[in-house]
């Protein structure tokens, strides 16, 4: 009994370590080849994390898998989810937040946010962020009716990493990301070749958690509800 109590310490140590999101993994398993596309190679700001992509092929379209590792020094973490296609990706300028821009699908897109916890990047939120997006647009009175059917996409607008001071504004740094959604109907009138959403813009505050509406985005907006291409 005595041994017992002197090692439990060192086992829960073992094990705390063991759980540590930096130490979990050694990388990604048998079958996954690391891309030499350059494009989908990606390095914080601070030159602390590199995002490898890793692809493990299938004679099935459907089948091939894609997997994302944060490497900092000799220590590799998953970003989840596992996907069907390679991401592109945004740093905040203070490489604590990090946004994976997935394509799902033909003209489709989610989001996905990362965030620097001991040491390592984990997912930020429970809900993907393009579905809490979709959510807050769907919360709306203006703009809950709204239904659409595909090409539904999140995109992440560029600016990230200085504030989005294009658009004139004065924002803090590293606190907003902007995030822009649209898709299309099926249904719509004879002389209308398509219809739907086409860039409704909103912010997210990496701070509360909160989406909002900047008054500069409220015209735009108004348009994008509106969107439609005639025959």
């Amino acid at each position: 009994m005595t041994a017992f109590f002197r090692t439990a310490p060192w086992l829960a140590l073992a094990l705390m370590l063991a759980t540590s999101p930096t130490l979990a993994a050694a990388g990604p398993p048998p079958g996954y080849v690391l891309t030499d596309n350059e494009d989908l190679a990606f390095t914080s700001p601070d030159g602390a994390t590199k995002l490898e992509q890793y692809m493990k092929d299938s004679e099935d379209l459907f089948g091939v898998k894609w997997q994302v590792w944060a490497r900092r020094g000799d220590q590799m973490t998953e970003l989840k989810p596992e996907q069907g296609y390679g991401a592109g990706f945004r740093f905040t300028s203070d490489s604590q937040w990090l946004v994976r821009m997935q394509k799902t699908g033909s003209g489709e897109q989610d989001l996905f946010l990362y965030h620097i916890e001991n040491g390592a990047f984990v997912n930020a939120t429970k809900k993907s962020l393009s579905d809490l997006a979709w959510a807050y647009f769907h919360s709306r009175p203006d703009t809950k009716k709204m239904k659409l059917d595909y090409h539904i996409s999140a995109n992440l607008m560029k600016g990230t990493e200085d504030g989005y001071r294009w658009l004139g504004v004065d924002w803090p740094n590293n606190r907003y990301l902007l995030i822009s959604l649209s898709g299309e109907m099926d249904k719509h009138p004879k002389n209308v070749a398509v219809k739907g959403l086409a860039d409704w813009k909103c912010r997210y505050d990496l701070k509360t958690g909160k989406f909002d509406v900047p008054k500069m985005f409220a015209k735009e907006n108004a348009e994008a509800l509106e969107w439609e291409i005639k025959r």
